[in-house]
């Protein structure tokens, strides 16, 4: 490749992207955004430090809301592995705020874990905030052995559980 066909290249990519309808859909609600008054802007700054630390929030406010019910186990731990953060019953539960990623190595790690979980008696559950998933990883998920349990259904599954709103 000379350097006229790199420019000419490059020229071609720039006119792709100019021309590039950037549209996103819109990102919904959910009750941490509403709680803490985070707003689109702000998410679009960072992304994935937002989904990562409303992530740790939707755990520990799960965990914080179920620990006191009879049947309510912490994490089972099989080697250095943690296949679901808490287990209600024959559900073993693992909270997600959002999945956002197919790569093949989650994918992999969760068939495991549900399979995992399966093999010593319990319901794989993911328990999932948002609504805005890769779906093409939840369908992974489903077909790998996960109970899936998404958006409103998540927190009516909770409401199930401590009999009340969460917050």
């Amino acid at each position: 490749m000379n350097k006229d066909s790199e420019l000419y290249l490059l020229e071609q990519y720039r006119l792709k992207f100019q021309n590039k309808i950037h549209t996103s859909p819109p990102y919904p609600s959910d009750i941490l955004l509403d709680h803490f008054h985070i707003t689109l802007d702000q998410i679009r700054q960072n992304k994935q430090y937002w989904n990562r630390e409303l992530g740790m929030c939707w755990q520990r406010l799960i965990i914080e809301s179920v620990k006191n019910q009879s049947d309510y186990q912490p994490a089972i731990r099989v080697g250095r592995k943690e296949p679901c953060d808490f287990i209600l019953g024959k559900d073993a539960i693992d909270t997600k705020y959002r999945i956002g990623s197919g790569d093949s190595g989650t994918i992999k790690k969760l068939k495991e874990y549900a399979q995992l979980l399966s093999d010593r008696g319990y319901r794989p559950v993911l328990l999932i905030l948002r609504e805005d998933n890769l779906k093409s990883t939840i369908s992974a998920c489903e077909r790998g052995g996960w109970h899936t349990v998404i958006g409103e259904n998540a927190l009516e599954y909770i409401r199930g559980k401590i009999g009340r709103e969460l917050i």
